[in-house]
């Protein structure tokens, strides 16, 4: 099969172990930077230019898309869907999985567990929008931040509505949650591959940080997943029609709560902490489904 990569570095990690697992497999894999990528529209025949060449006969796509371009990267998936071709992770799903908010009202809705959250337009009362989530101290997460980017805690009520009253002046839009003290700065990545969890591990935050992000000095280690959270984790990518997701997870009290569903995970902290093929089992879940 001919499988290509969307990834902008062809050098990343990530980019190169599906290449190594799609050949190893016996695929022909190219690495394609969708944000130079030129979508030819019309009626009868959808097409797509990269570097002067058209595109053909593609059996399946595995986006690896940035957030700062998910607008065209996504557009450059929906045309590869248009022209009949598998992607490992649907358009929409990739889009629904970059707006944070939207993501947490469809997790809601699931049934899911979440930390308590309180999203609004700006509101000058934010002691009250403090209170709903249960006091200080408080995460406030800018809904554009990625890899620990744009999430502060704020340990007392002053520094809480001190940090809210600066995001409204600068007209950012920002989530606040409760704090979880029992994860300790602890969470779990489950990765989900066609409705599997293929596989799971706990980060740990450097001393005196809250977050877990590996990008931001974290370690990992392999986790067997309870069966309520490997169930979470599931239905989490469900809801969110992910066929290849990171969930991340807090332990608290009231059971396991989703953070977040990342639909572009990033295969080198997983690999290295469980010794798994994940590449791997990417490349075979576009086998399947690939016409």
């Amino acid at each position: 099969m001919k499988i290509i990569i969307l990834s902008q570095n062809p050098n990343l990690y990530s980019t190169k172990r599906l290449i190594e697992a799609g050949e190893k497999k016996g695929h022909t894999m190219q690495v394609i930077d969708h944000a130079k990528c030129d979508l030819i529209i019309e009626k009868r025949k959808p097409g797509l230019m990269y570097q002067g060449k058209e595109i053909y006969d593609v059996d399946g796509v595995i986006p690896r898309i940035g957030s700062s371009i998910t607008f065209y990267g996504t557009a450059v998936v929906r045309q590869f869907e248009m022209m009949k071709v598998f992607s490992a992770v649907e358009s929409q799903a990739l889009v629904r999985s970059r707006d944070k908010l939207r993501s947490l009202q469809i997790l809601s809705r699931a049934g899911l567990g979440l930390p308590k959250t309180v999203f609004s337009n700006y509101s000058k009362d934010v002691g009250a929008i403090i209170d709903h989530v249960g006091g200080a101290p408080v995460v406030i997460k800018l809904l554009e931040g990625t890899q620990g980017l744009g999430v502060v805690l704020a340990d007392n009520q002053n520094s809480a509505e001190s940090i809210l009253e600066a995001f409204n002046g600068l007209q950012a839009r920002v989530i606040v949650q409760e704090f979880i003290k029992e994860a300790m700065g602890a969470d779990l990545r489950a990765f989900v591959v066609d409705g599997v969890v293929v596989g799971a591990m706990k980060r740990q935050g450097k001393e005196g940080e809250f977050r877990s992000n590996l990008h931001r000095g974290g370690s990992a280690n392999i986790i067997e997943l309870s069966d309520e959270e490997e169930n979470a984790a599931l239905k989490a990518a469900k809801a969110m029609g992910l066929g290849v997701a990171g969930v991340d997870l807090l332990q608290s009290a009231r059971g396991p709560l989703i953070l977040e569903v990342n639909s572009s995970p990033g295969l080198e902290g997983i690999e290295a902490a469980t010794g798994k093929d994940i590449a791997g089992q990417i490349i075979k879940y576009v086998e399947r489904n690939a016409e």
